[in-house]
């Protein structure tokens, strides 16, 4: 059975005109599509939050559930019903700052779950507060002289949680959004797809740097499984390895060519690299890594408890509540 976007929309979204969900809400009708995945075998859930409202305009099941819980409740999900394919949005303030914990442990118990993290680095719902992700100094109505806190970094949380899968990309980067959400959809596991985009009334201007397509070609690096880390307007430079770390070169320029050029593993389950490029581009002089950075196979949580219950089934002499009830005395009133 083939499906268009249509099947997946529903309703008016109630978003600012320019708001980066817009951008992601057509990219995800769109990779649900192509996925080929029934409406009525998908859920949406999602917390609190300006994002948290997509599950409205999704014609499948959905969630708006309560701040910060959307993983534990996608989890529940999950587990009720494996077959189910489940897809959490969370803003950078509800899956980071309450939902922190229920992140790291769905990344580390590695549930088969498609978590969508919508960083704008603000509280947009909320007016325009500083949020986890916010940088040092930033000014907002909840710090108003500049936050002094240092950020999560959405790829380090998930690592350090023994995160199997983790993906970037730009709201205003259809094509591309898509096929990341399709590589995340792809992979058996917990996978996390960070979605860099504005917020046009509290924090407009966040992401400029890789925001349109002239800025990506110059600030940013695509990076795809085997294939060497090249990147520029015209491919002119490339990252290689140089002692812990990584060193940006130019194609052509002291005998340089592109076999000296550092290729892509992201299935490799030292996250060492991984972690290197996932962090680029925070004013270090580095371009701001895009696409499938880490994808691991692992067990999933969902397919481990599901075999589990198999196997004490199989070993017990009741294997259902009527059977259970049979294995006690039982007398009979006339």
């Amino acid at each position: 059975m083939e499906f268009t976007a249509q099947d997946y929309k529903k309703g008016q979204p109630r978003w600012c005109p320019g708001c980066g969900d817009h951008f992601f809400l057509a990219s995800l009708h769109k990779a649900m599509a192509e996925i080929g995945v029934e409406p009525w075998n998908t859920a949406v859930i999602s917390g609190i939050g300006c994002s948290s409202r997509l599950p409205h305009y999704m014609a499948t099941y959905g969630m708006n559930t309560i701040h910060g819980r959307a993983a534990a409740i996608a989890t529940g999900a999950k587990v009720a019903n494996p077959n189910l394919t489940v897809w959490q949005i969370s803003g950078d303030g509800d899956g980071l700052a309450i939902g922190g914990n229920h992140f790291i442990h769905a990344n580390r118990r590695n549930i088969n779950l498609n978590m969508i993290l919508l960083n704008n680095r603000i509280y947009g719902l909320t007016k325009g507060q500083y949020s986890p992700t916010s940088p040092r100094g930033f000014v907002s109505k909840s710090s108003p002289y500049g936050t002094v806190e240092d950020p999560f970094r959405p790829a380090e949380l998930c690592f350090g949680a023994r995160g199997h899968f983790f993906a970037r990309t730009v709201a205003t980067d259809g094509q591309h959004t898509i096929s990341v959400l399709k590589a995340a959809n792809a992979h058996k596991g917990a996978s996390v797809v960070e979605v860099l985009q504005n917020c046009v009334i509290f924090n407009n201007g966040c992401h400029d740097a890789v925001y349109n397509k002239a800025g990506r070609e110059e600030n940013a690096i695509y990076v795809e499984h085997g294939k060497p880390l090249i990147f520029g307007k015209d491919r002119e430079f490339g990252l290689v390895q140089e002692g812990f770390g990584l060193k940006i070169v130019k194609i052509g320029e002291n005998g340089i060519t592109e076999k000296d050029i550092l290729v892509h593993d992201a299935h490799c389950e030292d996250n060492t690299l991984q972690t290197k490029l996932a962090l680029m581009g925070n004013g270090d002089g580095f371009p701001v890594a895009l696409g499938v950075i880490r994808d691991v196979e692992a067990p999933t949580y969902d397919d481990c408890v599901s075999a589990q219950i198999e196997e004490v089934k199989a070993a017990k002499k009741y294997h259902n509540f009527a059977e259970l009830l049979e294995t006690n005395d039982i007398w009979e009133v006339k």
